[in-house]
């Protein structure tokens, strides 16, 4: 079955909103027998929306009932995993026709909309499995937070390696003390912010939109703008326009700067942030960049502050920062945990970590199923790690950086509590946006 009825989202919400009323708890907790599976819908349906997917569906108790994609060209495989699963262009749609017959969805698209449809799902009491970043802008971040909490629902960022031996190890060496008290982290990684597309602008001429896309829901409640043709935005090189993606800090901060937040339990915004970059215009995100950030310290570090730096595009920390031992180099991409008396932990992106000592040893944590456990937090009703608590914090963080960038070479102090840089007025306006009609997201009362 393919449905492409054009719900505005404001008839959505109100036509749910009877039955939101009526949920107490999310659906699968509130009094299903819990032998049966737990019934979901995926929403993206290829790539990564694909993987997901199809993870989540090796769940034993995981069923998926319904799938949306704004371009049905992308949904053949899901079609093979469950054939008589219908099939959605618009998730408003899918989500008020089988209502409370869905416990739960993934939400694996642009970052742009990311936040739109979890909060709807939320709203409504479905658990929410959402790709990382969370969402595109801080004030969107914050609003997951708040709507998680207020659902009562359970959350999980979809920033896998979380789960992955390498970083379940790096988090329990830095607990442990294996470097001591950590005085700074260094974090790079190669991708460049506008490398994947090669275009600096829109494309002069047009294209027309294939009858098996719905434009206007890819667009979400970013301003409306021509296809451009395959690949300019869609499937994938989103990530380097602005209206739709987060850059490179966006697409590997929540992975690299993971294991960071989680071994030295960092929940305090950052205190200010500042970026240097190679120069960038208003479409596409720059293409090296450097980004500063100060954040609270914690009891795993060695003052009352942590320095975070970030590289990205082919620019990395001197290898004498890491202060490796014979035969040791940093990685392509990776952290480095600065600690005590010249001992440092090096992390390479999935991959096993090092100290600079050669004779120190250790063993490693076993990898857990990311998707899984946020399947098992569906049905036991336990929250997993890397919720949207925890992820809406990382990703306020990254979307910071990416704030920073608009005033290269300034140092931005923030005041996490009020939501608000305190002296650079006008950089408050990168903190959220402006949406497009029928699009728009309230905020979290």
């Amino acid at each position: 079955m393919t449905n492409l009825s054009r719900t505005s989202r404001r008839s959505f919400l109100c036509s749910s909103a009877a039955v939101a009323a009526t949920l107490a708890a999310p659906a699968f907790v509130r009094g299903r027998n819990l032998n049966s599976k737990i019934q979901i819908a995926g929403i993206g349906a290829d790539g990564k929306g694909w993987s997901d997917i199809k993870e989540v569906a090796g769940h034993a108790k995981s069923e998926f009932i319904a799938f949306c994609d704004v371009d049905l060209t992308r949904t053949e495989k899901v079609r093979a995993l469950a054939p008589k699963a219908p099939i959605y262009q618009d998730y408003r749609t899918m989500l008020g026709e089988l209502g409370d017959k869905i416990d739960a969805v993934t939400v694996s698209t642009p970052d742009h909309t990311h936040a739109l449809i979890s909060l709807d799902a939320m709203k409504l009491g479905k658990h929410v499995y959402c790709q990382k970043p969370l969402t595109r802008t801080v004030w969107e971040a914050r609003q997951m937070r708040l709507q998680a909490a207020k659902s009562g629902v359970i959350t999980r960022m979809g920033n896998q390696i979380h789960s992955h031996s390498s970083y379940r190890t790096a988090v329990k060496l830095i607990q442990d003390g294996a470097i001591g008290k950590v005085s700074a982290i260094h974090s790079w990684v190669t991708t460049t912010g506008h490398g994947r597309s090669g275009l600096l602008q829109r494309p002069a001429m047009n294209a027309s939109v294939p009858g098996t896309l719905n434009w206007d829901m890819w667009i979400g409640g970013a301003p409306m703008r021509p296809y451009g043709g395959n690949r300019v935005y869609h499937p994938f090189t989103w990530r380097d326009w602005q209206d739709f993606g987060s850059g490179a800090i966006g697409d590997f901060g929540c992975h690299l700067l993971d294991p960071v937040y989680t071994a030295l339990k960092i929940t305090g915004d950052p205190i200010n942030v500042m970026s240097n970059h190679t120069g960038m215009n208003d479409e596409v995100w720059p293409s090296q960049e450097t980004i500063q950030y100060v954040v609270p310290g914690t009891k795993y570090t060695a003052g009352k502050t942590l320095p975070i730096s970030w590289y990205d595009g082919g620019r990395r920390p001197s290898a004498s920062i890491a202060n490796l031992a014979a035969g040791q180099s940093l990685p392509s991409s990776g952290s480095i945990f600065v600690g005590e008396d010249g001992a440092t932990m090096t992390l390479p992106h999935y991959r096993a970590p090092f100290v600079n000592n050669l004779d120190f040893k250790f063993e490693a944590e076993a990898s857990l199923n990311h998707y899984h456990g946020w399947v098992d937090g569906c049905i036991s009703g336990k929250q997993p790690s890397d919720g949207f608590e925890y992820g809406g914090h990382l990703t306020e963080a990254v979307q910071l950086g990416n704030v920073a960038a608009f005033f290269p070479n300034e140092k931005l102090e923030f005041d996490g509590k009020a939501l608000k840089i305190t002296n650079k007025p006008e950089a408050n306006a990168h903190l959220t946006r402006e949406y497009r009609s029928g699009f728009e997201i309230a905020a979290v009362g």
